[in-house]
């Protein structure tokens, strides 16, 4: 591979973990803010104007506290069970295609940092990885409530990938892709999936919320009845990763549900900018596209926990096995009966 490419993949890879460790951070102060917003409070406004830098000492003062073990035998998979989920959270990112070309120097730069054909693959393999991390830490902890926490985290993810694979299925016997990148370029202007996936859509949006350990699916830590979860032995930046790993994966799920139903980085119009303004500003303009829409998740993600209470145990795993996997499996059989009736028209 010519190293120009090796160092433009490299600084690429580099800006977008920046990127999305910036957004877990900064997701930390939305969170508090939306709630108190909700809940018609001010929320943090000390630290730095209108509590801007408040992440910031949130950090500092996870760094500063100090490092417990618990008494396990099990130290080193204690340490390797958040590194776990923060690697797989971070991981994802590499195949999400963030925009379409840059022409910067006389070169197309492409805004992906892998271009592989199976992406779609990619992201559940990773995902199936992440349920190791939170069932490692929790064993580990040597706490029965984390083991707890933990079983119920690992069997609520295996039970929703199920659902949510069948609904990528339905999408991608529409797009006859595998590849983010071909999925984004086929809803070019207004041509969202969404609009032909909305059954898909809304069952990949519910088994995202179960994903992520998100309310109201948030029984893996359920105050209430098991204290705070799988990572209740973790201090310091060990826990610091389990809490910045599950906003990394509400970023990158809400950029999933950006690129596979709401277009990507395109938007109306972006033909005619092209050609009035240049390429390069209508792919920039794309790129913000895209993050608006990522944010609007990001939104949605919140002001759901806010609105919604979380379901029992049961009721969680009933929605998942008898509503959502049937409802994915029709939405199958109609698109594939709709794809055979289009093609002999």
């Amino acid at each position: 591979m010519d190293s120009a490419i090796i160092i433009e993949k490299g600084i690429f890879i580099v800006v977008i973990f920046a990127i999305t460790m910036l957004f877990a951070m900064y997701e930390t102060l939305a969170e508090r803010k939306i709630a108190a917003w909700l809940q018609d409070r001010i929320g943090p406004n000390r630290a730095g104007k209108g509590g801007i830098l408040q992440p910031l000492a949130d950090g500092l003062k996870l760094f500063s506290k100090e490092e417990f073990f618990p008494n396990t035998p099990n130290k080193f998979l204690f340490v390797v069970g958040p590194a776990i989920s923060m690697s797989t959270a971070l991981m994802t990112s590499a195949v999400i295609p963030w925009g379409d070309t840059l022409q910067i120097f006389g070169r197309d730069v492409v805004l992906q940092a892998a271009d592989i054909d199976v992406a779609i693959l990619y992201v559940f393999g990773v995902l199936s990885v992440g349920v190791y991390g939170i069932m490692i830490g929790g064993w580990a902890s040597n706490n029965k409530f984390s083991l707890m926490s933990a079983m119920r985290a690992s069997s609520q993810m295996i039970s929703y990938e199920v659902a949510m694979g069948l609904a990528i299925i339905a999408l991608l016997m529409m797009t006859e892709s595998l590849s983010l990148r071909e999925i984004a370029a086929g809803q070019h202007g207004m041509n969202w999936n969404v609009f032909y996936q909305p059954v898909g859509f809304l069952i990949f949006l519910v088994c995202s919320f179960a994903e992520t350990n998100r309310t109201p699916f948030d029984l893996a830590e359920c105050e209430a009845e098991l204290i705070g979860g799988y990572h209740t032995e973790y201090s310091s930046m060990k826990m610091g990763f389990y809490l910045f790993a599950e906003y990394a994966s509400m970023f990158i799920s809400s950029t999933i549900l950006a690129v596979l139903y709401f277009g990507a980085y395109n938007y109306p119009g972006m033909d005619w900018v092209a050609e009035n303004l240049g390429h390069n500003p209508a792919n920039i303009i794309g790129i913000a596209v895209l993050f608006i829409k990522i944010c609007m998740f990001i939104f949605f993600y919140m002001w759901v926990r806010w609105t919604i209470p979380r379901f029992r145990y049961d009721q969680l795993m009933k929605l998942g096995w008898k509503s959502l996997i049937p409802l994915a499996i029709a939405n199958i059989i109609i698109t594939g009966i709709v794809i055979l009736i289009a093609d002999k028209a």
